[in-house]
């Protein structure tokens, strides 16, 4: 199913009877990639991790395409930070979620291949996942996160341990998967990352939601103090 909507109703998360994350209220209707800025602790990972079902909203509701969360996260892909890869070769791996759909034979071989190619990874396919080094391993987890078409993939800062060739190869592949159809929402610390990739901005701070804009005015026009504050360092 091609993603339509995300809508969040009040939805949040607490902690010994205090907010952690929101109450936010949200819809997002556009494609595209969908950054989410923050300062360390600001309430991003717990975020996606809310949306995705990953992590329960303690309050509110959080509906894909109108339907929870818990009842379409086999419709995402999800990508952590350090995705955790099968003891199996990289072309077992991606080949994995295919497996487990059913996908036959030959569908899934084509399918991998082509995965494997836009992932600059067919010279490593017969290579133990382990093998691989950080960039590697990353482009791999969301060769697989990517490999059965979901409507949604979400990036949990996926590059943060990556350095700048590796970084801008999983970027490049972000944004071709994004191109495709599937709509990105990407967490990052990163503010030149950010203003390469993003379409759209959702700001946090302190577990609230302070800001949802096109990312042109974000960066130029930033209508908030905390946001200044962080585009320009000081937060």
């Amino acid at each position: 199913m091609a993603f339509t909507s995300l809508e969040i109703r009040q939805a949040g998360l607490n902690r010994d009877g205090q907010p952690l994350l929101g109450p936010i209220d949200l819809t997002v209707e556009s494609g595209g990639i969908t950054v989410i800025l923050g300062h360390n602790g600001a309430g991003k990972s717990l975020f996606v991790k809310m949306c995705h079902g990953l992590i329960p909203a303690d309050t509110g509701e959080i509906l894909w395409n109108g339907r929870p969360a818990d009842a379409t996260r086999r419709e995402r892909g999800f990508l952590f930070q350090n995705t955790p890869l099968l003891r199996r070769s990289v072309r077992a791996n991606i080949a994995f979620p295919l497996l487990a759909l059913g996908i036959p034979r030959a569908a899934r071989f084509e399918r991998v291949e082509k995965a494997l190619e836009r992932s600059r990874l067919t010279a490593r396919a017969n290579a133990p996942a382990t093998s691989l080094s950080g960039g590697e391993r990353q482009r791999l987890a969301l060769a697989r996160a990517a490999i059965t078409d979901p409507s949604v993939i979400l990036l949990d800062e996926p590059s943060a341990s990556l350095d700048p060739a590796s970084t801008r190869a999983l970027e490049e592949r972000v944004r071709e998967i994004s191109t495709s159809g599937t709509k990105v929402f990407l967490v990052t610390h990163d503010i030149h990352q950010a203003k390469r990739l993003a379409d759209d901005v959702l700001m946090f701070a302190e577990g609230k939601l302070l800001s949802v804009e096109p990312a042109g005015s974000f960066f130029t026009r930033p209508q908030d103090g905390a946001i200044a504050d962080f585009l320009e360092g000081r937060l």
